[in-house]
């Protein structure tokens, strides 16, 4: 029988292993050259993996979420025209693994549910009727430790009832029951990224946080004007194209701030250009898309810049050079309503700035008590490299051309 064996490539620059994400077939389905069969993720991005050859697939290795190395197994195919019978799975296997294994002792269950299946394993679908699965999940029971007396490896509702009964005896009465309603969702991909990014800025960061009151009253006056009079082609401002003004205005009076720290190395690197992150929510998560030399663009080409690298990160069209290499981000929850937030800073980056939501308050302006449109500005550094008082400085600045929007254009 001749099988073919898909591996994880060597993708470059320097990646040594990846995470197996998504699984997009099964064992026993029959997938035609070029069809999809897995995404990988690396450090550098997620990879749709396909199939140079047609087959049927009998087995794959590993599991969501495990790491793999590179030239690890990852799918075993039977080649069109090698045969129609499926492969014999317990060829090979002892007689007593053919009769069903000892009673496990608690340790034995425990060990099992937890360990993951080691690179080189076969994890095979377990087989089973709907109305059997489905039981199995009401009763939290992972198919692939029942085994199997039907047919062709097949699960029937007497093995279920059979693996309940000895769990029953080896664990405890008052552990078996399920409680309703709680699910555990294994962590992987995108989101396992996202949660080892913010462990690791907040583990390495000593944060300093700082929140400063901004009277955006004139701002959003000249906003609703360039809106109303704009061309057609041009993008509808929003307040962040504003702020990237006012970023590019304000660090080179604060090199520091507009830089990434390499702790480990001990070296601060300053940049003349500042090359700004956009916090963006995704469907799959938090991504940083980057605007490139904010420094050189208008307003309204700030605007354009703005939506093309969000458009980008929603729509995962992103490269990767799109999502690296920021030296400065800023993140904005003000649509959603908040008033005031504390932001990761976006490691190994020194600082991040995050507007908040517009309110109309009534403030006391020379002994008058007038309505101004008000925000909350959040911000965060990283206390290694900008003091307290350097930071708070910064963000003075910003508000000064903040709240006299003129002098973004002078």
């Amino acid at each position: 029988m001749d099988n073919y064996v898909i591996r994880l490539p060597d993708v470059g620059e320097g990646v040594a292993e990846a995470e197996i994400v998504v699984w997009h077939v099964g064992v026993g389905d029959r997938i035609e050259e070029d069809q999809p069969t897995i995404d990988i993720m690396t450090d550098k991005a997620t990879v749709e993996m396909t199939t140079p050859v047609s087959g049927v697939v009998i087995a794959l290795y590993g599991e969501i979420g495990q790491m793999v190395p590179v030239g690890a197994p990852l799918i075993e195919l039977r080649l069109d025209g090698a045969g129609d019978q499926a492969p014999d799975v317990t060829a090979g296997l002892p007689v007593d693994a053919l009769e069903g294994p000892e009673t496990p002792t608690l340790p034995e269950v425990i060990a099992a549910v937890a360990a993951p299946a080691p690179i080189g394993e076969h994890v095979e679908a377990p087989l089973a009727a709907p109305a059997t699965r489905h039981r199995a999940d009401a009763l939290g029971i992972a198919l692939k430790l029942v085994p199997a007396t039907g047919p062709d490896g097949r699960i029937t509702p007497e093995d279920l009832d059979a693996y309940v009964a000895r769990r029953d005896e080896v664990l405890p009465a008052e552990t078996v029951s399920v409680e309703a309603g709680i699910k555990e969702i294994r962590i992987v991909g995108l989101r396992r990224r996202i949660a080892e990014r913010m462990q690791e800025a907040k583990r390495r960061i000593p944060h300093f946080g700082y929140v400063e009151e901004f009277d955006l009253t004139e701002l959003e006056a000249l906003r609703r004007e360039l809106n109303a009079g704009k061309a057609a082609h041009q993008p509808k401002l929003t307040l962040l194209p504003f702020f990237m003004r006012a970023l590019v205005r304000t660090v080179p009076q604060f090199p520091q701030v507009n830089a990434r720290f390499d702790d480990e190395a001990g070296i601060l690197r300053t940049y003349d250009g500042v090359h700004v992150g956009i916090a963006t929510q995704t469907e799959g998560g938090l991504l940083v898309p980057v605007v490139r030399h904010a420094e050189a663009l208008d307003l309204w080409q700030s605007a354009v810049a703005l939506e093309r690298v969000v458009r980008t990160a929603r729509d995962g069209s992103a490269r990767r050079e799109d999502l690296a290499g920021s030296t400065i981000t800023l993140t904005s929850l003000g649509a959603l309503g908040g008033v005031s937030a504390t932001p990761v800073i976006n490691h190994p980056e020194v600082a991040i700035i995050g507007p908040n939501k517009l309110m109309d308050r009534p403030m006391v302006i020379n002994g008058q008590i007038v309505i101004r449109t008000m925000m909350n500005v959040s911000s965060s550094f990283d206390h290694r490299i900008v003091d307290g008082f350097d930071a708070a400085r910064f963000v003075q600045g910003l508000k000064r051309l903040i709240e006299r929007p003129a002098l973004l254009f002078v």
